[in-house]
């Protein structure tokens, strides 16, 4: 049992909630045992490390069996090890060391993609992660991140995964006129979700959410740049009937989403 938290093993793992140490090494931090299970599930090749208290791996009997299956040691971990390992405040008793697995935009808008999203200088690592757990559960075929958004591998926005981020390829630090260009050649309309842009039921109504769509989200405070607004065929907003000032980011991208997966699925 690894009971030392001062250990470099255990600074090592810790150290990936830094996103110098990420770079370095390829890898990245896993915690809980929702986001360790999805990994062993759906790819346990990248689980080269993993790490748990006695009483977590007691509790979650099926991640130890898991991990087994598919060849990945589990250290036993004392609760003070564990707690320097994690980035959260209250960790669940399990750790993973993961491989860094980003998807080429070339690779993720080859096999004909009916819905996809794309961040541009969204920086919030909250609403980067809910967007990709939304971007799941309405089957888009993939999520891209530009290179002015936040670090993919970021400890938040794996957590606000949920495992999500297994489930679904992401593509990193492509500028976004190159993935505009690439979602055209591919047969996609490419939608900026802004409030100047045209009503969404107006464009629920005209059947256009129904066509293969990249939805193209900007940044939580200042949106799209006008540069880059100007890169997308058509803007949707989401109305408010309320008196609500704004829409959370991550919020009105699930409605979006979803509405595209309502058209393609009607």
């Amino acid at each position: 049992m690894i009971d030392n938290p001062r250990s470099p093993r255990v600074r090592g793992v810790a150290k990936l909630a830094k996103r110098d140490a990420r770079q370095k090494t390829g890898l990245f931090l896993l915690e809980g045992p929702q986001a360790v299970a999805e990994a062993l599930q759906f790819r346990p090749e990248l689980v080269i490390e993993l790490y748990g208290t006695p009483t977590a791996l007691d509790r979650y009997p099926d991640i130890a069996q898991a991990a087994a299956a598919a060849g990945v040691d589990v250290e036993f971990v004392t609760e003070e090890v564990l707690d320097s390992m994690a980035d959260t405040v209250t960790p669940q008793g399990l750790v993973a060391a993961c491989r860094q697995f980003p998807t080429s935009v070339k690779d993720l808008l080859s096999g004909s993609p009916k819905l996809i999203a794309i961040l541009e200088e969204v920086r919030d690592p909250g609403n980067a992660g809910t967007i990709i757990r939304a971007a799941d559960a309405a089957g888009a075929d993939g999520v891209i991140f530009s290179g002015r958004s936040v670090d993919l591998y970021n400890p938040k926005v794996v957590r606000a995964t949920t495992g999500s981020l297994f489930h679904l390829p992401v593509a990193v630090g492509v500028e976004l006129e190159s993935v505009v260009e690439r979602a055209h050649a591919a047969g996609m309309q490419v939608m900026a979700a802004d409030i100047k842009g045209s009503d969404l039921l107006t464009a629920r109504r005209d059947g256009i959410l129904a066509e293969p769509t990249a939805w193209l989200f900007g940044n939580e405070a200042r949106g799209l740049s006008e540069e880059h607004f100007a890169l997308a065929d058509r803007a949707i907003a989401v109305p408010i009937y309320g008196a609500a000032e704004s829409m959370n980011l991550a919020t009105a991208a699930s409605v979006c989403l979803y509405e595209s997966a309502f058209a393609h699925h009607d």
